[in-house]
């Protein structure tokens, strides 16, 4: 009998695989993609100290309120559009976009989509 590769295993394997050639330094951190069933989150993380520079989910109680009314597409590009305001405050405007292995259609691109509309330039 054959056993079968879970999907998340072979996205952790293809992100694993990404991130050696993906940095994020403090000049152009790294705009890095977590997606589950019920939420998406995204940070914008600089590798050389290992530090998470901000952050927007679909967890926080001030974007839950706000993405009530959306499908998960929508959402997802509120968290965009919330990330990229957080990053701009930081005063970061460049990014090196990380899809956390996932493939980049739907929630991922949407994301991608409102970071790009909040300001940020990958």
């Amino acid at each position: 009998m054959f056993k079968k590769t879970d999907r998340n295993e072979i996205r952790v394997i293809r992100h694993e695989r990404v991130r050696k050639k993906i940095s994020g330094t403090p000049e152009r951190p790294r705009l890095c993609v977590f997606r589950s069933n019920a939420h998406i989150y995204a940070q914008v993380i600089d590798d050389t100290k290992g530090n998470t520079l901000c952050a927007a989910s679909t967890v926080e109680k001030d974007i839950a309120s706000q993405a009530a009314e959306l499908d998960k597409k929508g959402q997802a590009k509120l968290v965009g559009k919330i990330v990229a305001e957080r990053a701009i405050a930081a005063g970061i405007k460049e990014v090196v976009f990380d899809r956390g292995g996932y493939i980049y259609t739907g929630r991922v691109a949407q994301l991608a989509a409102g970071a790009r509309e909040g300001g940020l330039n990958f």
